[in-house]
């Protein structure tokens, strides 16, 4: 797996040969203003939760791809209505699609489309390809649920977290979160985008470091080998 960070919880997946955008957040984030938005054409788009740093290019994107959304029934729903073709999942339940197995997961947030609409529970996704594994967590609390993970999905090779405290979990909470789901290489998400979720993140490196674990924090456009 090849994973390419676009900025705040955007994330560009390539797995055997297919391309997941997770998170569609690039035209609305300043961070990420040398992307080009119009160079990605995945063919399946993940969205977590309705939050709109967090679907605001899902149209744009899924428009001249062509993808396929695989999000919560409501979400699917959503965009549905909108003429945008969508494989619905819930928590817990699992699908196999051409870059591999992916089940949706429970996460502690709220979730509503910039527009109100009731937009589900949020949650993540565990991605599995038959070599490699990565927990995609989405915008979440610290919470037991994790406990989970090791024991219904394969052992995770990477574990993507938010770390930018106040709307989600801090680097702190972010590194009791991985003794849970017992992965020590966790890449960091949701941080230093807006004034209220700036970090240290030398002190969040050096945190995860004191505990042997690695966080790993990408530059915008940057990407890592799974």
């Amino acid at each position: 797996m090849n994973i390419t960070y676009l900025g705040h919880g955007c994330f560009y997946l390539q797995s055997k040969g297919i391309e997941v955008m997770i998170d569609p957040f690039i035209s609305g984030n300043p961070l990420a203003k040398d992307i080009d938005i119009s160079a990605f054409k995945p063919q399946y788009v993940l969205i977590t939760h309705g939050h709109g740093d967090h679907v605001a290019d899902v149209e744009t994107i899924v428009g001249q791809s062509g993808a396929l959304i695989v999000s919560n029934f409501e979400i699917v729903g959503y965009y549905g209505a909108k003429n945008l073709k969508g494989h619905p999942l819930n928590h817990g339940g699992k699908a196999s699609f051409e870059f591999g197995t992916c089940k949706y997961v429970n996460a502690i947030h709220t979730s509503s489309f910039p527009d109100g609409t009731y937009a589900g529970n949020p949650g993540g996704f565990v991605i599995w390809n038959g070599n490699k594994c990565v927990y995609f967590a989405g915008d979440t609390a610290l919470t037991r649920d994790f406990e989970l993970i090791p024991e219904t999905c394969p052992p995770l090779d990477l574990a993507v977290f938010p770390i930018g405290d106040n709307f989600t979990m801090g680097y702190e909470d972010a590194c009791l979160a991985s003794d849970m789901v017992k992965c020590n290489r966790v890449l960091g998400c949701h941080y230093n985008t807006f004034d209220i979720i700036q970090i240290d993140t030398d002190a969040a490196q050096d945190h995860f470091r004191q505990r042997d674990k690695d966080l790993i924090l990408l530059e915008i456009g940057q990407n890592i080998e799974v």
